[in-house]
Protein backbone atom coordinates (compact mmCIF):
# COMPACT_ATOMS: atom_id res chain seq x y z
CA UNK A 1 0.00 0.00 0.00
CA UNK A 2 1.10 3.51 -0.81
CA UNK A 3 1.58 6.71 1.15
CA UNK A 4 0.16 10.02 -0.06
CA UNK A 5 1.87 13.22 1.04
CA UNK A 6 0.11 16.53 0.43
CA UNK A 7 2.37 19.54 0.11
CA UNK A 8 0.27 22.41 1.46
CA UNK A 9 0.57 26.18 1.99
CA UNK A 10 0.90 27.73 5.43
CA UNK A 11 -2.30 27.31 7.42
CA UNK A 12 -2.61 31.10 7.64
CA UNK A 13 -3.40 31.12 3.91
CA UNK A 14 -6.77 29.48 4.67
CA UNK A 15 -9.74 31.27 6.27
CA UNK A 16 -10.35 30.62 9.95
CA UNK A 17 -13.53 28.62 9.36
CA UNK A 18 -14.31 25.05 10.44
CA UNK A 19 -13.32 21.94 8.53
CA UNK A 20 -15.89 19.23 7.79
CA UNK A 21 -16.60 17.23 10.97
CA UNK A 22 -15.05 13.98 9.73
CA UNK A 23 -11.87 15.75 8.63
CA UNK A 24 -11.58 17.58 11.97
CA UNK A 25 -12.00 14.26 13.83
CA UNK A 26 -9.30 12.65 11.68
CA UNK A 27 -6.89 15.52 12.37
CA UNK A 28 -7.59 15.22 16.10
CA UNK A 29 -6.62 11.54 16.04
CA UNK A 30 -3.56 12.06 13.83
CA UNK A 31 0.08 12.14 14.90
CA UNK A 32 1.01 15.82 15.01
CA UNK A 33 4.41 17.47 14.92
CA UNK A 34 6.08 20.78 14.09
CA UNK A 35 9.12 21.03 11.85
CA UNK A 36 11.01 23.89 10.21
CA UNK A 37 8.84 26.45 8.43
CA UNK A 38 9.40 28.06 5.03
CA UNK A 39 9.24 27.01 1.39
CA UNK A 40 12.83 25.78 1.18
CA UNK A 41 12.63 23.85 4.44
CA UNK A 42 9.39 22.24 3.25
CA UNK A 43 10.92 21.09 -0.04
CA UNK A 44 14.10 19.92 1.69
CA UNK A 45 12.02 17.52 3.74
CA UNK A 46 11.27 15.69 0.52
CA UNK A 47 14.39 16.18 -1.62
CA UNK A 48 18.02 15.72 -0.62
CA UNK A 49 20.66 17.35 -2.82
CA UNK A 50 24.39 16.55 -3.05
CA UNK A 51 26.03 18.95 -2.45
CA UNK A 52 23.41 20.38 -0.12
CA UNK A 53 23.06 23.73 -1.89
CA UNK A 54 19.78 24.90 -3.40
CA UNK A 55 20.68 25.87 -7.02
CA UNK A 56 17.22 26.67 -8.38
CA UNK A 57 18.57 28.16 -11.61
CA UNK A 58 20.59 25.08 -12.57
CA UNK A 59 17.73 22.72 -11.70
CA UNK A 60 15.08 24.56 -13.70
CA UNK A 61 17.54 25.18 -16.54
CA UNK A 62 18.02 21.44 -16.84
CA UNK A 63 14.24 21.04 -16.97
CA UNK A 64 13.84 23.82 -19.56
CA UNK A 65 16.83 23.21 -21.81
CA UNK A 66 18.71 20.11 -20.68
CA UNK A 67 22.13 21.82 -20.83
CA UNK A 68 22.86 22.78 -17.22
CA UNK A 69 25.67 20.30 -16.60
CA UNK A 70 28.45 22.78 -17.36
CA UNK A 71 28.95 26.19 -15.83
CA UNK A 72 27.28 28.23 -13.13
CA UNK A 73 23.67 29.33 -13.63
CA UNK A 74 21.72 32.27 -12.30
CA UNK A 75 18.09 33.17 -12.87
CA UNK A 76 17.65 36.69 -14.25
CA UNK A 77 13.89 36.70 -14.29
CA UNK A 78 11.86 39.54 -15.84
CA UNK A 79 10.22 41.75 -13.23
CA UNK A 80 8.02 44.77 -12.85
CA UNK A 81 8.90 47.42 -10.28
CA UNK A 82 6.98 50.53 -9.28
CA UNK A 83 8.75 53.52 -7.69
CA UNK A 84 7.49 54.89 -4.38
CA UNK A 85 8.67 57.34 -1.72
CA UNK A 86 11.22 54.90 -0.31
CA UNK A 87 12.60 53.32 -3.47
CA UNK A 88 10.91 50.77 -5.71
CA UNK A 89 8.61 47.83 -5.09
CA UNK A 90 8.49 44.60 -7.05
CA UNK A 91 4.92 44.14 -8.21
CA UNK A 92 5.32 41.16 -10.52
CA UNK A 93 7.84 38.66 -11.85
CA UNK A 94 8.09 35.65 -14.12
CA UNK A 95 4.76 33.92 -14.76
CA UNK A 96 2.72 36.76 -13.25
CA UNK A 97 3.79 39.07 -16.10
CA UNK A 98 2.11 36.88 -18.75
CA UNK A 99 5.13 36.93 -21.04
CA UNK A 100 5.11 35.42 -24.50
CA UNK A 101 7.73 34.62 -27.11
CA UNK A 102 7.27 38.07 -28.70
CA UNK A 103 8.28 39.72 -25.43
CA UNK A 104 11.47 37.70 -25.29
CA UNK A 105 12.26 38.42 -28.94
CA UNK A 106 11.86 42.16 -28.35
CA UNK A 107 13.59 42.60 -25.00
CA UNK A 108 16.35 40.01 -24.79
CA UNK A 109 18.52 41.34 -27.66
CA UNK A 110 18.65 44.74 -25.96
CA UNK A 111 20.00 43.18 -22.76
CA UNK A 112 22.39 40.54 -24.12
CA UNK A 113 25.25 42.96 -25.01
CA UNK A 114 25.18 44.35 -21.46
CA UNK A 115 25.80 40.92 -19.95
CA UNK A 116 28.19 39.82 -22.68
CA UNK A 117 30.43 42.69 -21.61
CA UNK A 118 30.84 40.91 -18.26
CA UNK A 119 31.42 37.53 -19.89
CA UNK A 120 27.90 36.29 -19.17
CA UNK A 121 25.41 34.76 -21.60
CA UNK A 122 21.72 35.66 -21.23
CA UNK A 123 18.93 33.62 -22.80
CA UNK A 124 15.35 32.52 -22.17
CA UNK A 125 14.31 28.98 -23.14
CA UNK A 126 10.88 29.77 -21.70
CA UNK A 127 9.37 33.27 -21.61
CA UNK A 128 8.94 33.46 -17.84
CA UNK A 129 12.36 32.07 -16.85
CA UNK A 130 15.49 33.90 -18.01
CA UNK A 131 18.98 32.63 -17.34
CA UNK A 132 22.55 33.85 -17.08
CA UNK A 133 25.27 31.33 -17.84
CA UNK A 134 28.39 32.26 -15.90
CA UNK A 135 31.95 30.96 -16.27
CA UNK A 136 32.84 27.88 -14.17
CA UNK A 137 34.13 28.85 -10.77
CA UNK A 138 32.16 32.09 -10.57
CA UNK A 139 31.34 32.88 -6.95
CA UNK A 140 28.01 34.47 -6.19
CA UNK A 141 26.58 36.39 -3.24
CA UNK A 142 23.37 35.32 -1.58
CA UNK A 143 20.27 36.37 -3.54
CA UNK A 144 16.69 36.53 -2.28
CA UNK A 145 13.96 34.55 -4.03
CA UNK A 146 11.51 36.81 -5.90
CA UNK A 147 8.51 35.61 -3.90
CA UNK A 148 10.24 36.97 -0.79
CA UNK A 149 10.69 40.36 -2.47
CA UNK A 150 7.24 40.64 -4.06
CA UNK A 151 5.38 43.71 -2.82
CA UNK A 152 8.35 44.94 -0.83
CA UNK A 153 11.19 47.43 -1.32
CA UNK A 154 13.45 45.98 -3.99
CA UNK A 155 16.61 47.58 -2.69
CA UNK A 156 16.29 46.05 0.77
CA UNK A 157 16.96 42.64 -0.80
CA UNK A 158 19.93 43.45 -3.04
CA UNK A 159 23.20 41.65 -2.19
CA UNK A 160 25.43 43.79 -0.04
CA UNK A 161 29.15 44.52 0.18
CA UNK A 162 31.90 43.96 -2.37
CA UNK A 163 30.42 40.62 -3.48
CA UNK A 164 27.17 42.32 -4.41
CA UNK A 165 28.58 45.45 -6.05
CA UNK A 166 28.73 44.01 -9.57
CA UNK A 167 25.17 42.70 -9.32
CA UNK A 168 23.76 45.96 -8.00
CA UNK A 169 25.43 47.77 -10.92
CA UNK A 170 24.15 45.21 -13.44
CA UNK A 171 20.62 45.52 -12.12
CA UNK A 172 20.72 49.30 -12.46
CA UNK A 173 22.06 49.10 -16.01
CA UNK A 174 19.44 46.52 -16.98
CA UNK A 175 16.69 48.72 -15.55
CA UNK A 176 17.90 51.67 -17.68
CA UNK A 177 17.84 49.53 -20.85
CA UNK A 178 14.37 48.18 -20.11
CA UNK A 179 12.91 51.52 -19.03
CA UNK A 180 13.91 53.06 -22.37
CA UNK A 181 12.70 50.16 -24.50
CA UNK A 182 9.65 51.02 -26.68
CA UNK A 183 8.26 47.49 -26.33
CA UNK A 184 7.22 48.27 -22.77
CA UNK A 185 5.00 51.11 -23.98
CA UNK A 186 3.18 48.55 -26.13
CA UNK A 187 2.77 46.21 -23.18
CA UNK A 188 1.33 48.98 -21.01
CA UNK A 189 -1.04 50.05 -23.82
CA UNK A 190 -2.25 46.44 -23.99
CA UNK A 191 -3.04 46.47 -20.26
CA UNK A 192 0.03 44.49 -19.19
CA UNK A 193 2.76 45.39 -16.74
CA UNK A 194 6.03 46.72 -18.13
CA UNK A 195 9.11 44.50 -17.89
CA UNK A 196 11.29 47.22 -16.38
CA UNK A 197 13.66 45.20 -14.21
CA UNK A 198 15.28 41.81 -13.72
CA UNK A 199 15.73 39.82 -10.56
CA UNK A 200 18.84 37.71 -9.98
CA UNK A 201 18.41 34.62 -7.82
CA UNK A 202 18.86 30.86 -7.45
CA UNK A 203 22.51 30.71 -8.47
CA UNK A 204 24.75 27.66 -8.49
CA UNK A 205 25.81 24.52 -10.31
CA UNK A 206 23.67 21.49 -11.07
CA UNK A 207 23.83 19.11 -8.08
CA UNK A 208 25.59 15.82 -8.50
CA UNK A 209 22.64 13.90 -7.08
CA UNK A 210 19.03 14.50 -6.05
CA UNK A 211 17.19 11.91 -3.98
CA UNK A 212 13.65 11.53 -2.73
CA UNK A 213 11.66 8.85 -0.94
CA UNK A 214 8.67 9.45 -3.22
CA UNK A 215 8.04 7.36 -6.30
CA UNK A 216 5.90 10.04 -7.94
CA UNK A 217 5.61 13.82 -7.82
CA UNK A 218 2.52 15.62 -9.08
CA UNK A 219 2.97 19.35 -9.50
CA UNK A 220 2.72 22.20 -11.99
CA UNK A 221 5.57 24.03 -10.26
CA UNK A 222 8.75 24.21 -12.36
CA UNK A 223 11.12 23.69 -9.43
CA UNK A 224 9.26 20.63 -8.16
CA UNK A 225 9.16 19.21 -11.68
CA UNK A 226 12.89 19.86 -11.97
CA UNK A 227 13.62 18.17 -8.66
CA UNK A 228 11.50 15.16 -9.64
CA UNK A 229 13.29 14.89 -12.98
CA UNK A 230 16.70 15.14 -11.32
CA UNK A 231 15.69 12.43 -8.82
CA UNK A 232 14.48 10.18 -11.64
CA UNK A 233 10.92 9.80 -10.38
CA UNK A 234 7.77 9.86 -12.47
CA UNK A 235 5.55 12.90 -12.77
CA UNK A 236 2.34 10.99 -13.56
CA UNK A 237 1.12 7.47 -14.26
CA UNK A 238 0.12 4.77 -11.75
CA UNK A 239 -1.30 6.38 -8.64
CA UNK A 240 -0.78 3.32 -6.46
CA UNK A 241 2.71 4.48 -5.46
CA UNK A 242 4.17 6.72 -2.77
CA UNK A 243 3.28 10.13 -4.17
CA UNK A 244 4.03 13.74 -3.29
CA UNK A 245 1.10 15.90 -4.39
CA UNK A 246 1.64 19.64 -4.61
CA UNK A 247 -1.43 21.55 -3.41
CA UNK A 248 0.32 24.75 -2.31
CA UNK A 249 -1.98 26.76 -4.59
CA UNK A 250 -5.04 25.93 -2.46
CA UNK A 251 -6.70 28.78 -0.58
CA UNK A 252 -10.17 27.30 -0.08
CA UNK A 253 -10.80 25.37 3.12
CA UNK A 254 -13.74 23.67 1.43
CA UNK A 255 -11.50 22.38 -1.36
CA UNK A 256 -8.89 21.24 1.14
CA UNK A 257 -11.39 19.37 3.30
CA UNK A 258 -13.86 18.02 0.76
CA UNK A 259 -11.81 17.60 -2.40
CA UNK A 260 -8.31 16.85 -1.11
CA UNK A 261 -8.43 15.22 2.33
CA UNK A 262 -11.82 13.47 2.48
CA UNK A 263 -11.29 11.13 -0.54
CA UNK A 264 -7.92 10.09 0.88
CA UNK A 265 -9.47 9.38 4.27
CA UNK A 266 -11.91 7.07 2.50
CA UNK A 267 -8.99 5.37 0.75
CA UNK A 268 -7.34 4.86 4.16
CA UNK A 269 -10.47 3.22 5.55
CA UNK A 270 -10.78 0.94 2.52
CA UNK A 271 -7.18 -0.15 2.93
CA UNK A 272 -6.13 1.30 -0.42
CA UNK A 273 -3.78 3.77 1.26
CA UNK A 274 -1.37 2.99 4.09
CA UNK A 275 -0.68 6.52 5.29
CA UNK A 276 -1.64 10.12 4.58
CA UNK A 277 0.73 12.97 5.44
CA UNK A 278 -0.27 16.64 5.47
CA UNK A 279 2.82 18.85 5.25
CA UNK A 280 2.13 22.58 5.72
CA UNK A 281 4.63 25.29 4.81
CA UNK A 282 4.41 26.76 8.35
CA UNK A 283 5.87 23.52 9.72
CA UNK A 284 2.66 21.84 10.92
CA UNK A 285 2.59 18.16 10.03
CA UNK A 286 -0.20 15.59 10.41
CA UNK A 287 0.28 11.84 9.83
CA UNK A 288 -2.88 9.77 9.48
CA UNK A 289 -3.43 6.02 9.21
CA UNK A 290 -6.33 3.58 9.47
CA UNK A 291 -5.54 2.45 13.03
CA UNK A 292 -6.14 5.91 14.42
CA UNK A 293 -9.90 5.42 14.07
CA UNK A 294 -9.80 3.71 17.49
CA UNK A 295 -8.59 6.92 19.14
CA UNK A 296 -12.22 7.90 19.65
CA UNK A 297 -11.42 9.86 22.84
CA UNK A 298 -9.35 12.41 20.90
CA UNK A 299 -11.06 15.77 20.33
CA UNK A 300 -11.53 17.13 16.79
CA UNK A 301 -8.89 19.65 15.69
CA UNK A 302 -9.40 22.60 13.41
CA UNK A 303 -6.71 23.61 10.97
CA UNK A 304 -5.47 26.68 12.85
CA UNK A 305 -5.19 24.93 16.23
CA UNK A 306 -1.91 23.74 17.62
Amino acid sequence: MATATLLLPARSRFPASPLPDDVARALGRAERSHVDAGERAQLQRHFQLQPADWPVAALTRQLDAGDAHDGVWLRADPANVVPDMHGARMMGHGDTLRLEADDVAALLPALQPLFAGYGFSLDAPTPSRWYLRLPPGTTLPAFAAPDDVLGDDLFAYLPEGDAGRRWRALLTEAQVVLHQHPWNAQRVAAGKRAVNSLWFWGGGELPGAVRTAHAQVRSRDALLQALAKAAGVQADGDQQVDALVDLRQLRSLEQLGNDAIRPLLSALQRGELRRLVLDFEDGARFELDKGQRWRFWKKPVQLHEG
